[in-house]
């Protein structure tokens, strides 16, 4: 799991998302943001997040917040995930982990007895001067908007 926590400076990045523009966090300078990571676009526990997220976006731009979603996929299935549930925000296609990596996402996990290594669902937000204001593990994918505006 990651060992970055409230308080710390956020991991500097740049990746690019579906569309192929590039996102860093230097671009949200002055902006609140949440960074959701998800293990893979369109499986059930990530796309009832990702609609949690979308479904209370006007709420997060009223309160002055920016998403972003991060996965390993590639940019042409995070581009079908994003149309196909109609997300509002970028999700960065991270296929070499840089983003994953800077953040301490990646990990040794377990499902169904079968251990393999790979993303944990973590959500960091990071206030206006870049630092860390919440790190969030236990993710509640049909509750989750709520968990970081509470």
């Amino acid at each position: 799991m990651t060992t970055l926590k409230e308080g710390d400076k956020a991991p500097q990045f740049s990746s690019k998302d579906q569309d192929g523009n590039v996102h860093s966090l230097e671009d949200y300078k002055g902006k609140k943001l949440v960074v959701f990571f998800y293990p893979k676009a369109s499986t059930p526990g990530c796309t009832a997040e990702a609609c949690n997220l979308r479904d209370n976006w006007e709420v997060f731009k009223t309160k002055g917040y920016e998403i972003l979603g991060v996965s390993a996929d590639s940019e042409k299935k995070q581009k079908n995930f994003r149309d196909k549930y109609e997300l509002p925000f970028p999700l960065l296609a991270d296929e070499n982990k840089e983003v994953i990596n800077a953040f301490g996402v990646w990990g040794p996990k377990k499902f169904m007895g079968k251990k393999y290594d790979g993303i944990h669902r973590t959500t960091f937000v990071i206030d206006e001067e870049g630092k860390i204001s919440e790190v969030i593990s236990k993710v509640k994918t049909k509750d989750h908007a709520a968990q970081i505006l509470s």
